[in-house]
């Protein structure tokens, strides 16, 4: 009954509780789903990138004689069902059944050489379970039975098989050519059948795209190449195919979904993967023994460590605005115990025990908590994503926190009736245990911070996690630095004290002194309010340092604002034809090659380009270019590796000697490691032959599907009507923005740091208000007082504005430098290359943006506040005030 009678007296301080209280809870209990949705889509992202091969289980097996020949597809599938049951259950529910995604079954054989080529022509054969599925016939049939013929006096095994038509005209396997194939045990084979692929992107031809394309290779020391292809036979062909005498494979691929592996635990999905392949290993039936090929696991562990980082940052956001709504939390439970603090003291002089003190303020609490954390936890289910530990655990946090600090705060301040005390006369010194803890919690922050310099905050967290103790530094950082304040900041006012003391108005000596007496809840504003500015000046650089560097990466990696490459040579008319693109300011021609360093093996990659008009076509972005040296011969910049040689012959379309003249680093939208060369446009005209341009820097704001488009137009007249579609590539800016930007991990990282920047300094003025507002009695006592001694408006207004600014301006001032240090202190730490195309974040430009808003909202609080309380107070009569507080 007491707590409904106190609850209809004070509705507006539970009122504000329950909406603080609800608000950090559907942030403490919504972000880590959206985060944690963010992770698994990022990891199916990252898994659908990889080729299906190194993503998939494949079981493999190899045939060395005829004991271990599959001949039949039904032995394959009985195969196919034992190999199943033995995956771990762990795994059974992302693996598809057969036939469905990439699952399928196989044999190939491998280094097939063409009989009486020298090694350097190989046929392979493949049966392909669902090949029927997946190949169209454009020419001829699919194959049949294979039969046998006549090759030096021997019968040997004739095998039907068809091609791609890349290889029908690479290899000259037309319709009806022969070949012999092996060295030692011979076969022939007949082409009857040339296809395509029904969809060339299905991510099944990972596994078989030896099948749709001829691998070229140039051997080392040798001039021609080297060319490999795979034909496709059929089922009947497998009673025939063996083992005995080549090398054969036989695969079960086990297609992975990977949309639902995203959702499991990633480290215990390493663990069966691991399982899995030792039972394959124990499943060994005689001399036929299966291993497990695939890349799941290394690409689940560049996953973590991608992750740890994203994990870390977030960690680090999110323990700062739990630790600050835990703050404001406690502050709205003090605003509380204010309001209801005569009630509580007259229930204990009437005989009250301590028990039913505490009782009722703990019920009065929790009955504008729960409702609140009720609440803010069913609509953090509105927030797509898995529920985490963090989801569960943060709200149940702040109610305990908020109902055990109600307690607690009432058995002290009510342990004996009328336990009247002067805080704001005389201040307790801080107990020895007290000084104790927090230069231990101060050691921990600075030795934690070194730590993370040194080791980093991510090291080896693939295979041991993350260390929770340098998690927990950064928090640790910002309370060290309240502390600090807390302890430091009483010191400059006496001094300012003494200074005003001997000053002719009382006005700014009361102030001050009020301030330096303050009474003891006023700590918990500057725990809030340091920590808030703080973390959210420190998640606004690291965003911004990560959007930075975002856009040298960009830029990094195209080069221009569209890029386009052709395997030919461009035309002048071509040339002229694609500048006419609508929306294309500037044509900067190049070209690019591989050189022949001196008479040896050694290569090198090469670009010709005037530096000059590609560094005016490139003008206002983040990268930029070096001069084009001069001097005599032909002037290079050359990559690192190549420093130091002086005068460089190299063959290129004739021999020609280079002069080193630099050394350029990276190339945008070229080279960024290995041996390279940078020289003019004119270098092969000045050795003696014509400039090839096969490359086109191009500027301005054309759609790059039309300047492809004029391209394609361009070279498909030059060529004589041929497709030029395939020999032309177009990228440039907006691409590689979109593939660096476009993951679900960055934009999720960004948008949280964003969210915690926002709350944090809603949290901070929120601070500033419930503190005025708390001390909003007292000071209305006060100034009653003085304005019986002749105390004006103006005056009120100017002590209250000296009262509470000195708290709020120190504060204010040691969060914005701690925000500002603690990228500097922790970035070396952290590795955000992740989210930056692979390029560390070198520096946190200072962005004064953030600080001087958060300074201004606060010290705009505070004055308005103390202007709308000196209005309020000045409204009430003396005589009521002065009653009331008597």
């Amino acid at each position: 009954m007491k707590t409904l009678r106190l609850a209809r007296v004070h509705p507006g301080a539970l009122a504000m509780l329950a909406v603080l209280t609800l608000s950090a809870c559907l942030l403490i209990a919504g972000m880590p789903r959206m985060m944690q949705g963010a992770f698994n889509r990022a990891m199916a992202q990252d898994l659908d990138a990889a080729p299906a091969q190194q993503a998939d289980l494949t079981a493999r097996a190899a045939s060395h004689g005829i004991r271990q020949d599959i001949g039949s597809a039904e032995q394959f599938e009985r195969w196919d069902v034992e190999l199943r049951e033995l995956v771990p259950a762990g795994l059974r529910t992302v693996v598809r059944p057969p036939g469905a995604g990439t699952s399928h079954m196989s044999a190939k054989t491998s280094r097939t050489p063409v009989h009486n080529t020298g090694g350097m022509r190989y046929i392979n054969l493949a049966w392909l379970s669902d090949a029927d599925r997946r190949v169209q016939w454009t020419e001829g049939r699919a194959p049949g039975k294979p039969s046998t013929t006549r090759f030096e006096n021997t019968d040997i095994p004739l095998f039907e098989v068809g091609v791609v038509a890349d290889a029908a005209k690479k290899m000259g396997l037309t319709i009806g050519a022969r070949q012999i194939i092996g060295e030692s045990d011979y076969a022939a084979i007949k082409v009857v059948g040339i296809f395509k692929a029904v969809d060339p992107g299905d991510r099944w031809w990972s596994h078989n795209g030896d099948a749709l394309n001829v691998n070229e290779v140039q051997p080392p020391g040798k001039l021609d190449l080297e060319k490999s292809v795979t034909v496709l036979i059929p089922p009947a062909a497998l009673a025939v195919l063996s083992g005995q005498a080549r090398q054969l494979d036989y695969r079960w691929v086990l297609s992975v979904d990977t949309a639902a592996l995203a959702k499991l635990d990633p480290v215990a999905v390493q663990t069966a993967i691991k399982e899995y392949d030792k039972a394959l290993a124990l499943n060994a039936k005689g001399d036929f023994a299966h291993r497990l090929d695939t890349q799941l696991a290394n690409l689940i562990a560049a996953f973590l460590t991608k992750l740890a980082t994203a994990q870390t940052i977030m960690y680090l956001a999110l323990g700062g605005l739990l630790m600050v709504a835990l703050g404001v939390i406690v502050l709205g439970v003090q605003l509380v115990l204010d309001r209801i603090d005569q009630a509580l003291g007259l229930m204990r002089a009437r005989g009250g025990a301590l028990r039913q003190i505490i009782a009722t303020a703990g019920g009065l609490t929790a009955a504008a908590l729960l409702p609140a954390v009720l609440a803010g936890y069913g609509l953090a289910y509105l927030v797509p994503g898995p529920a985490v530990a963090l989801v569960h655990a943060g709200p149940a946090l702040l109610l305990l926190t908020g109902i055990g600090y109600a307690c607690a705060r009432a058995a002290i301040e009510h342990r004996a009736p009328l336990n009247e005390r002067r805080g704001d006369v005389a201040t307790a010194k801080p107990s020895a245990k007290r000084i104790t803890l927090e230069v231990l919690v101060i050691g921990l922050a600075l030795v934690g911070a070194y730590l993370i310099r040194t080791r980093g905050l991510t090291t080896d967290v693939a295979t041991q996690g993350q260390d929770p103790f340098l998690l927990f530094v950064p928090i640790a950082l910002t309370l060290a630095a309240a502390l600090i304040t807390l302890r430091c900041y009483p010191y400059p006012l006496r001094l300012i004290v003494r200074l005003a003391a001997r000053a002719r108005p009382a006005v700014p000596f009361l102030g001050l002194t009020r301030a330096a007496r303050a009474r003891s809840f006023s700590v918990l504003p500057v725990l809030i309010l340091l920590p808030a500015l703080a973390v959210s000046v420190f998640a606004s650089l690291i965003s911004s340092g990560i959007v930075r560097t975002q856009e040298v990466a960009v830029w990094q990696k195209a080069g221009a604002p569209i890029r386009v490459e052709y395997s030919g040579i461009f035309t002048d008319e071509a040339i002229t034809q694609i500048g006419r693109t609508p929306g294309v300011d500037q044509v900067v021609p190049a070209q690019l090659g591989k050189v022949q360093i001196g008479f040896t093996a050694e290569r090198a990659d090469i670009l010709a380009v005037d530096l000059a008009a590609w560094s005016e076509l490139i003008a206002g972005t983040p990268v930029t270019l070096p001069a084009q040296p001069g001097g005599a011969g032909i002037p290079a910049l050359v990559s690192p590796g190549m420093k130091g040689r002086g005068t460089i012959d190299i063959g290129w379309q004739n021999r020609m000697k280079v002069r080193e003249a630099g050394v350029i680093e990276k190339v945008p939208g070229f080279f960024s490691q290995g041996r390279f060369l940078v020289v003019p446009l004119d270098t092969n005209q000045r050795a003696g032959t014509r400039v090839n341009v096969n490359t086109l820097l191009i500027s301005g704001n054309a759609d790059p599907a039309q300047v492809r488009a004029e391209a394609v137009k361009a070279v498909s007249a030059a060529i004589k009507g041929g497709d030029g579609a395939k020999l032309i590539t177009v990228a440039g800016a907006a691409e590689a923005r979109a593939a660096i930007t476009g993951d679900a991990l960055t934009g999720t990282v960004l948008a949280i740091l964003r969210i915690v920047t926002v709350a944090l300094a809603a949290y901070a003025l929120v601070a500033v208000v419930v503190t005025l507002v708390i001390s909003a009695a007292e000071r209305a006592a006060a100034l009653s007082f003085l304005r019986t001694l002749g105390l004006s408006a103006r005056q009120a207004q100017g002590l209250t504005v000296l009262e509470i600014s000195p708290m709020i301006v120190l504060t204010s001032l040691a969060g914005l430098a701690l925000g500002l240090v603690l990228p500097a202190a922790l970035g070396p730490g952290v590795d955000l290359s992740a989210y930056t195309g692979d390029l560390d974040v070198q520096s946190y430009d200072l962005d004064l943006l953030t600080p001087t808003l958060l300074a201004a909202g606060l010290t705009g609080v505070a004055v308005l506040g103390a202007y709308a309380h000196t209005a309020i107070s000045r409204r009430r009569s003396l005589g009521s005030v002065l009653r009331v507080g008597e």
